[in-house]
């Protein structure tokens, strides 16, 4: 194809490139379509995105239009609409090239460029670490699918391509964009019932992260392929001829379980790799759902099922739509083997989940409505709109939401609920409604009253006992699993707390008024806000009451000619504030009398931390971070739980555990260790690992508060090949 025609109109001379035409013949086409017009459409894609990525070159040598075709032939597998495979050719175009979205829009349609558009990473802004950054990426991408759910489509099968050549990258880059892969998009694979996907992409991370023991399974299964085959094939053959009999025609073939899933189970049960039996599954795939039924009693009139191993998700569906009968059964020579038994079109929506939704039948689009698939999607996405400032909550909350596991839980009325596993009765109250989550005073589980952090199991019946006067308390973020939960009491919680500030900025300021003699001018004193920069009273007082506007600025702004005179005023001004500040109810660190104090090893706390105190019996008061894991709530003994409030004096130490990952080189303890002197700050414990070239440093430092941490972890994570800094317990 060295001329230039033949390059702009194969379709003239007949002579389209091979990678062309292998993507075409992949193309899902009904008997309806204009072959040609299809052909046309997508060669001018394929043309334009390889003009425009020409002479780049990926770390493997080969051009890097080659992964836009590998993409857009996943893509054509999954059988998605034809602008679907159109943006996979051209999903790079933007990042990647001078091309714009408005350009995309004029030469293709606003659909393609929206698509093209929504998997474009983040540009032109500035993110203090590579985390703010990742997380803004993510962002986008999903505000993106709100509107267009085939975006993480597309982003799925780019992802699989990366991952599939992911060893031309250094190692360390390569474990970031593993760890990456694991958190985020294999749990979302999963809750958009791809499990095809969400097993490659699952195995692949494995391969990265745990390549050792990856090859150990691996030759495993090689060396027991073809007695594992045998065996299979003397399950199958008895199920095949009970079906016959009923005039059934069944697809019937075994499946080794994915290499990361067999781990797992190794790791679970802590057994080796022979002592694991259910390694495969059998799959039944019929035509008709009352099939169904009917091979579910032909397997159990052949072999003995195991009663607890039985699940139905035809009558009730997974949450990402996934159905399958699933039974255990145990066959002649005491094994058991899983059998799913499904048809056609639920093994399809099983394997590529949503993206069946744009598999066309004669022409049209399939009705369904994806809306109800992806609820759980679009209320995560409302919620991450309200977190996206910080971009550590932003990543929890995203990980928290793409749960694995699921339990059904029914109201009173008989209605289904479907939650996380570790739900409770507060998760189920604000997933029936808001306003019943609010007001949860109690609950009933099976008729019997329980704590409101009693983990719920599968088959409950959950009764909701509300208040008009309840409100969220602080402790129920500890035991809450759902983002739905976790986002309003946030909320409610941060409501209360500002309503407390501005009262206590008011009390403030009155107090030191009455106490200066001032108290006349407290309506000057009020309405001063505009000068400093408040847009109403409100902000103002509640930036007194957290501390952030001092009276001291106040008064000499206010009344600039009293200037230096009023130093013993500023004292008796310190001493009101003081007053008005020392806490009432709560207790202090320091100065407690007749009471010994514990930080908790497995948070570490320092001063600037949300804090809680747990009393133990004879051991005195734990301090523990308000987010610590290890808060005993779990104990159901929440009359332990103390509010309490740092009094430490300013040169006080606290040790700190810090882990740094990062690429290994000559001079990295060197750097990590000068930059953390640099800051005045001693090291009282290092421990660092070199695994291959990525290299994990563990170091104890002594520390004043958090300010102090942080402004430590941000430097560190500025040193030379750093990838990672964060905080640990312990």
């Amino acid at each position: 194809m060295d001329n230039p025609l033949i390059r702009l109109a194969p379709q003239l001379f007949g002579d389209y490139p091979k990678p062309f035409l292998k993507l075409y013949d992949q193309v899902y086409k009904t008997p309806d379509v204009n072959e040609e017009s299809i052909k046309d459409t997508l060669w001018k894609a394929y043309e334009y995105g390889n003009r425009y990525h020409e002479g780049q070159k990926r770390l493997s040598g080969e051009p890097y239009f080659n992964h836009c075709i590998e993409v857009a032939s996943t893509l054509a597998s999954w059988k998605m609409d034809y602008t679907t495979i159109m943006a996979g050719l051209l999903h790079d175009v933007i990042e990647d090239t001078k091309i714009t979205v408005d350009d995309l829009e004029k030469e293709f349609d606003k659909d393609l460029a929206n698509l093209v558009d929504g998997l474009t990473k983040i540009s032109g802004i500035e993110f203090s670490t590579r985390k703010e950054k990742q997380a803004g990426n993510f962002m986008k991408m999903l505000l993106s699918v709100a509107k267009d759910i085939r975006v993480i489509i597309i982003k799925f099968a780019d992802r699989m391509h990366n991952m599939k050549t992911i060893e031309y990258l250094p190692k360390i880059k390569q474990r970031r964009i593993a760890i990456e892969t694991r958190d985020v998009y294999s749990p979302l694979a999963h809750r958009l019932g791809m499990s095809s996907v969400k097993s490659q992409l699952d195995d692949l991370t494995f391969k990265v992260l745990n390549e050792e023991e990856y090859n150990s399974i691996d030759t495993k299964l090689k060396t027991t392929n073809r007695q594992r085959k045998k065996l299979i094939k003397s399950y199958i053959d008895p199920i095949e001829s009970g079906l016959i009999k009923y005039n059934i025609k069944p697809k019937i073939f075994g499946r080794s379980k994915s290499y990361f899933s067999i781990y797992g189970k190794m790791i679970d049960r802590k057994k080796f790799f022979e002592e694991i039996y259910d390694i495969y599954a059998i799959r039944i795939i019929v035509d008709k759902l009352e099939e169904c039924y009917t091979a579910l009693g032909v397997v159990h009139s052949i072999y003995t099922p195991v009663q607890e191993r039985f699940k139905d998700f035809i009558a009730t569906p997974k949450s990402n739509a996934y159905q399958s009968i699933h039974t255990t059964i145990i066959g002649t020579d005491g094994k058991m083997v899983e059998i799913q038994i499904r048809t056609k079109e639920m093994d399809n929506t099983a394997e590529i989940g949503i993206a069946s939704h744009w598999i066309y039948k004669e022409g049209k689009k399939k009705s369904n409505d994806i809306g109800s698939d992806i609820k759980w999607l679009r209320e995560l996405i409302e919620i991450l709109k309200d977190e996206s400032s910080d971009p550590k909550e932003f990543m929890d909350l995203l990980k928290i939401d793409l749960f694995d596991g699921e339990i059904y839980v029914f109201t009173p009325t008989g209605d289904l609920i479907q939650l996380p596993i570790g739900s409770t009765p507060v998760d189920f109250a604000f997933q029936v409604h808001t306003q019943i989550g609010m007001h949860c005073l109690g609950a009933k589980v099976n008729h019997q009253l329980v704590t409101l952090n009693e983990e719920l199991k599968s088959g409950d019946v959950v009764e909701i006992i509300t208040g008009k006067k309840q409100t969220p308390s602080i402790n129920w973020q500890k035991f809450v699993v759902t983002s739905k939960a976790r986002n309003a009491i946030h909320k409610y919680l941060n409501h209360a707390s500002k309503n407390e500030s501005i009262k206590l900025g008011k009390e403030i300021l009155l107090k030191t008024l009455r106490r200066l003699k001032l108290y006349g001018q407290k309506n000057l004193y009020l309405e001063s806000y505009a000068s400093f920069g408040y847009s109403d009273k409100d902000s103002y007082l509640s930036s007194i009451g957290h501390g952030k506007l001092t009276f001291r600025e106040i008064h000499k702004k206010i009344n600039p000619e009293q200037g230096e005179q009023n130093e013993s005023a500023y004292k008796k001004i310190g001493d009101a504030i003081e007053n008005v500040l020392r806490p009432k109810d709560g207790i202090l660190l320091d100065g407690i009398n007749n009471l010994m104090i514990k930080y908790g090893k497995c948070c570490s706390p320092i001063p600037g931390d949300d804090v809680m105190g747990f009393v133990t019996r004879g051991r005195g008061l734990t301090v523990h971070r308000s987010k610590c894991h290890s808060l005993p709530l779990i104990t159901k003994e929440e009359e332990r739980l103390v509010p309490v409030d740092w009094n430490i004096p300013r040169n006080a130490t606290f040790n700190s555990r810090l882990k740094i990952i990062g690429v290994d080189y000559k001079g990295l303890l060197k750097d990590l260790s000068e930059c953390i002197g640099g800051q005045n700050i001693n090291i009282t414990s290092v421990d660092i690992k070199v695994n291959g070239a990525v290299a994990t440093a563990y170091f104890i430092v002594q520390i004043n508060n958090k300010r102090q941490l942080d402004r430590l972890i941000k430097k560190l994570s500025n040193v030379k090949h750093v990838d990672n800094v964060e905080r640990v317990g312990r």
